[in-house]
């Protein structure tokens, strides 16, 4: 498919926005089959799909449940759903009916990908498994699974959710503090985590398959993904052997590492060497204190921290928080004023790295991901339940007599079902 495929919105190209896709993509002519729903899943295809892949997303009859997760909806579509889906085609197949199944296998002849996160056993049940089906007839197929725990050991086939893997990862523990004890993060990074350590893991895939021709099966679960992200905290108790705690914003090695008040508003500061303590010293008029034998090193600033952070409260509390930040960080001292939502996606350098993308109705964060010569970014606007599904079906040589008759026997929807 053409990786600069016009985008559409209710049917009507757009062509005016901003972060546009301006090359098909440094992943043009790889084909997804996107059968998975909520966020992990979405988000890695979302990835994929910025960058020029061909993602057909395949929902249940009901839909992807996230849809309903709002307010706030456009058009019935939940904002939820909106932020993790664009660049994608879209059809709505039951996989139960034999017919269902045998539409993904004639997807799947000409697939680089297949990616899916139902409950293991489920996809092997519709005949569909990897091993026993998938891996012999499209042996350069890529099959990647997301679940909760993996198919096997203790926990395997338990389903997974991110805030209960936060939790028994031990994510939730190092966040928050003593007063608060141990608490989710505000965003789903699990989930994210996942999709992100998946689009990595299709990735390489992709290159070994350069070398072998041959596809394989990825096995990634929430729970690795989420062990994966402790980080130092894991590093340090296997080192001194002591349970980390949550530090709340301070960092549990690094100091000063912390969310301080101004006048004005609350900033943070990440000093990472005696260097850049010595220009903050400086540049808040108390030059003398890094000779301070107390704040001397990063070892000494840690276990003094109670009367450093007293210090530098005191220093800032008249400060103007915007002002000082931008000196500090100007002057090599990592420093950044504490924003909310709606003041960092209005930020100038958000609207200069073109992480605020706009098309048509649709506005949501911008790709990361910059390539110099094969650019990506949006092309449409996530797509509304099965809008694409005669468009894929007909490519899939299906007659209109076949797909009326699936239509009418329950195998393909065009409106979800409740």
């Amino acid at each position: 498919m053409d990786g600069l495929i016009k985008p559409k919105s209710g049917g009507k190209p757009g062509t005016e926005g901003k972060g546009l896709a301006k090359s098909p993509g440094a992943l043009a002519g790889i084909k997804v089959v996107d059968l998975t729903r909520v966020l992990g899943g979405p988000y890695c295809t979302m990835v994929l799909s910025d960058h020029g892949a061909d993602v057909i997303k395949v929902e249940p009859p009901q839909g992807d449940e996230v849809r309903d997760w709002g307010p706030p909806f456009h058009e019935g579509d939940a904002s939820y759903f909106i932020g993790v889906n664009r660049n994608k085609r879209a059809m709505a197949v039951d996989l139960r009916k034999p017919e269902g199944s045998a539409i993904i296998l004639r997807m799947l002849e000409d697939a680089d990908i297949l990616i899916e996160n139902f409950k293991p056993g489920d996809m092997e049940r519709w005949r569909l498994g990897y091993h026993e089906v998938l891996s012999k007839r499209f042996p350069r197929l890529i099959h990647c699974r997301i679940s909760g725990f993996g198919g096997d050991g203790p926990l395997g086939g338990l389903p997974g959710y991110d805030a209960i893997l936060q939790a028994m990862t031990g994510l939730m523990s190092v966040n928050g503090d003593a007063t608060t004890g141990p608490m989710r993060l505000g965003t789903a990074i699990v989930d994210m985590g996942t999709g992100l350590y998946s689009a990595i893991g299709i990735l390489m895939a992709l290159h070994e398959r350069t070398v072998s021709g041959l596809g394989q099966y990825l096995d990634m679960t929430l729970y690795d993904c989420g062990m994966a992200l402790l980080h130092p905290q894991a590093a340090n108790y296997f080192l001194n052997d002591k349970r980390p705690a949550g530090t709340g914003n301070p960092h549990p090695n690094l100091v000063p590492y912390d969310k301080y008040p101004t006048r004005t508003c609350d900033i943070f500061i990440a000093s990472g060497n005696n260097g850049q303590f010595r220009k903050l010293c400086e540049i808040i008029g108390l030059p003398e204190m890094a000779d301070d034998p107390s704040f001397a090193n990063n070892g000494e600033r840690n276990v003094n921290r109670v009367a450093l952070t007293e210090t530098l409260r005191a220093a800032f509390a008249e400060q103007e928080g915007n002002e000082l930040a931008s000196r500090l960080i100007r002057a090599g001292v990592p420093a950044g004023p504490v924003l909310p939502v709606d003041q960092s996606t209005a930020a100038p350098h958000t609207a200069h790295r073109e992480m605020v993308t706009e098309l048509d109705w649709y506005k949501g964060i911008g790709t990361p991901i910059k390539f110099s010569r094969t650019p990506g970014g949006t092309r449409r606007p996530p797509p509304k339940f099965a809008q694409d599904s005669d468009e894929i079906l007909a490519q899939l040589d299906y007659s209109e007599a076949e797909i009326d008759a699936m239509r009418k026997n329950g195998v393909v929807h065009d409106k979800r079902r409740v």
